[in-house]
């Protein structure tokens, strides 16, 4: 998170509203309000008006010094940052070690991640999803943000310092850099695009959500505004026409930024392909109205119950997480509880106000230099401890202890027991499939198919994964084992299609004749559909009916069985459910002219508590009902008995 204002700055109270209404919009995003479902953006308000602060103290010190002491500035930021985050690291994990939830090693490898400003990478090399909850999220998963500020705040004042040599340009007493200005914003633009040629809508955007790489451009949009807004250069004495306008400048930036987190979601395609663009210049436009002496919109900010919030803003966003994900039963929050979430919003101001007082002001001001040099002088004696000294001493070496047990693998999951915790989750939720009975588990579930390839783009992708399905019987490897297969070939791809490749990967057509020259003989599987609707929409030239029978003709006569689809996504957009029912429609009467073709009705059977935000992919419960019932359909579409339930009609359900 930003920080507040140094010596070598004019103050902008304004600035610390702004912090607050970011702040804010965060933790009603994780409370889950219904009216904030973009209140992530505040995320991205953090990352511009840093940028603008960092690099407004740079450029500072190098008009007035000619030179920048990135010694001290490290310094600075390291007492402002590590206390308070090391204080929160050693609570919550002697937290979770004596009072539970129990943790997987994941959870002990982002504590370490999260010490040192690279847990951003770590979750997605572990492939964390911010938005897919299939389990209940780390309570330090919130820690990616920091990283990427702590990784500006290390590389670009060399970036910055060399840009100023680069870029020749005398800046006039006023401080204003035009050139390195139009330079960073050259860079910023780099990031934007590789943001959105990484993204695509049918696959978890976590990815580009947590990349440094794919998220400095906020960042840099922010240092822009500081090479041409220099906040010690700008006058107070200005025109009544300058003023009025960048009033109004600033209201239609906060203006956008409320419509923003109102009417956009983490799913919302606009947000990766220019949405976070916008939120960026509106943030610009908010930042450079505030931080204008001359400005009206700063007192309003300004206001002091706000001031109070954004200049505690850091210990706000620090604590949030952990104490909305360890005071929530599941992890998550499953409906309104009014009295719960005023319980945690009072105990996450608390504690960071606590914060503020004994740990981020007391550092700040030499505490730790203080200290020391009283136990060099004999201070801390026990002799000379009180009776509150005792007793604070005795808590925190219980702290220190239990989070030492803690990150030794004290009170950790294994990967067992989490299936175990999982499997009790999805019985207590009733979302998952009733057990089958008997008279469905006989031999008339049994299929004739006794080798299977499966292709299937993203939304299979959590019928294989331990992550989704921690439980090996859940997986749908195990479903068709059950129902007599014996040899099964998964490829299964995020983003995959019958006509398009995605990164390099080969399409599901390629896969098919890749099989068939491999000489495989046997049933196939294709659980595609999503991206060939989407992919019609946009424009392609190869139709619905077109892509089933390409690969009608690269499989031949060997039996197939589609997985038809469903989503839960609004018109206009190209995923919408009508063209997922356009895509069904075209699948039966495929169907009628391929014998060896059926067509599973999974768009009758999933549930829309299945489905998670993003109206496309699928929760656990979700996944779990997905894998037993595609195995149980190709049992009934191609049975041992040879007698197929699909009938005349070819439509299994």
């Amino acid at each position: 998170m930003p920080e507040p204002v140094k010596r070598n700055q004019r103050y902008m109270p304004g600035l610390d509203g702004l912090r607050a209404v970011a702040v804010l919009a965060v933790i009603a995003f994780h409370l889950g309000f219904g009216w904030a479902p973009g209140g992530l953006l505040g995320v991205g308000i953090f990352f511009t008006l840093s940028g603008y602060l960092i690099t407004d103290i740079l450029l500072s010190q190098l008009s007035r010094q000619g030179h920048v002491e990135l010694g001290r500035f490290w310094l600075a930021r390291a007492r402002r940052l590590l206390p308070a985050l090391f204080a929160m690291l050693v609570i919550v994990v002697a937290w979770v070690t004596i009072f539970g939830p129990a943790q997987p090693r994941q959870f002990r490898d982002g504590v370490v991640a999260s010490a040192l400003y690279v847990s951003n990478w770590q979750l997605i090399f572990g492939d964390v999803s911010y938005f897919a909850r299939f389990a209940p999220p780390g309570p330090l998963n919130h820690l990616w943000s920091l990283a990427i500020e702590e990784q500006f705040y290390l590389v670009w004042p060399f970036v910055l310092l060399l840009g100023v040599k680069v870029v020749r340009e005398t800046p006039p007493r006023s401080g204003v850099r035009p050139r390195l200005a139009v330079a960073t914003l050259l860079l910023a633009l780099l990031s934007a695009i590789l943001m959105a040629v990484l993204y695509h809508p049918s696959l978890d955007p976590s990815r580009v959500y947590y990349g440094t790489d794919t998220r400095a451009f906020e960042l840099l949009f922010g240092a822009a505004l500081a090479m041409v807004w220099p906040s010690r250069k700008l006058s107070p004495r200005i025109g009544a026409g300058a003023r009025n306008t960048l009033d109004a400048l600033g209201v239609a930036g906060l203006a956008a930024i409320a419509l923003m987190i109102w009417k956009t979601d983490q799913y919302s395609s606009f947000l990766y392909r220019g949405g976070f663009i916008v939120l960026s210049i509106a943030t610009v436009l908010v930042v450079a109205a505030l931080a204008h002496p001359a400005g009206r919109l700063g007192p309003v900010l300004g206001w002091r119950p706000l001031r109070w919030i954004g200049v505690r803003s850091y210990g706000i966003y620090l604590w949030h997480f952990p104490v909305i994900v360890l005071t929530t039963p599941g992890g998550i929050a499953n409906g309104a509880e009014p009295l719960r979430e005023l319980l945690q919003l009072a105990a996450i101001v608390g504690i960071a106000a606590l914060s503020w007082r004994f740990v981020e002001e007391p550092v700040r001001h030499g505490a730790l230099g203080r200290l020391w040099k009283r136990a060099r002088a004999g201070d801390w004696r026990p002799a000379n401890l009180t009776r509150e000294g005792w007793a604070l001493a005795g808590v925190a070496f219980v702290v220190l202890v239990a989070a030492c047990a803690g990150m030794a693998g004290v009170n950790s999951v294994s990967a067992e027991g989490r299936a175990v915790r999982v499997e009790e989750a999805l019985a207590a939720g009733a979302t998952a499939p009733a057990p089958l009975t008997p008279a469905q588990a006989d031999a008339s579930t049994q299929s004739s198919c006794r080798a299977v390839v499966h292709i299937g783009d993203s939304t299979s992708e959590g019928l294989t994964s331990p992550e989704y399905l921690p439980l090996e019987s859940q997986r749908i490897e195990a479903q068709y084992a059950d129902v007599g297969v014996r040899e099964e070939h998964f490829e299964i791809s995020g983003a995959r299609s019958i006509e398009e490749r995605f990164e390099g990967e080969p399409n599901a057509r390629e896969v098919a004749e890749a099989w068939k020259l491999e000489g495989f003989r046997g049933c196939w599987v294709l659980a595609l559909g999503t991206n060939e609707a989407a992919d019609v929409f946009v424009g392609s030239a190869v139709g619905e009916m077109e892509r089933i029978e390409i690969m009608m003709n690269a499989i031949g006569d060997e039996p197939v069985m589609w997985v038809n689809v469903r989503s839960l996504v609004e018109a206009g957009d190209p995923y919408a459910a009508k063209n997922m029912e356009k895509w069904d429609e075209e699948l039966l009467v495929a169907c009628r002219r391929y014998p060896n073709m059926r067509v599973y009705d999974w768009a009758s059977d999933v549930k829309d508590a299945w489905f998670i935000d993003d109206g496309i992919h699928f929760t656990s419960p979700g996944y779990a009902a997905r894998s037993e019932l595609i195995a149980h359909a190709l049992a009934h579409a191609f049975p041992a008995s040879g007698e197929s339930e699909g009938g005349g009609n070819c439509l299994v359900g």
